[in-house]
């Protein structure tokens, strides 16, 4: 059982501040996928590259193509990238605006400050 706060008002802020416990399982699950460096790894080379292919992808992140192939299913499933088939090639892109912010505070575009804008 908790003890009897020092400060209420700062617990209660915090509880509001808080909120639903489920969002923050959510987001910490979230925060668990991009916690691996491989999947790091693969969002930063397809966000730099807009959009890509497995085979690509594995040259550019120096990983093999059935690693790369295990990793996007992964990704896909949370919604974190989205493929988009041309003929028989996938090409996949991020498809989390907030992922998308995070790579910017982790790998920036050189010469540019830590938010762009992309074409598309």
């Amino acid at each position: 059982m908790p003890s009897e706060p020092i400060d209420p008002d700062r617990v209660d802020r915090a509880v509001a501040g808080l909120g639903d416990r489920a969002t923050v399982r959510e987001w910490a699950e979230r925060f668990a996928i991009l916690a691996d460096p491989s999947r790091l790894t693969l969002l930063v080379c397809i966000h730099y590259a807009e959009e890509i292919c497995v085979s690509d992808l594995a040259s550019a992140a120096g990983m093999s193509d059935t690693a790369v192939s295990q990793a996007l299913r992964l990704l896909r499933v949370h919604g974190l990238v989205t493929g988009r088939r041309s003929g028989r090639v996938v090409r996949y892109r991020l498809a989390d605006a907030t992922v998308h912010d995070l790579i910017h505070h982790v790998r920036p575009h050189p010469g540019t400050g830590p938010h762009h804008h992309h074409e598309g």
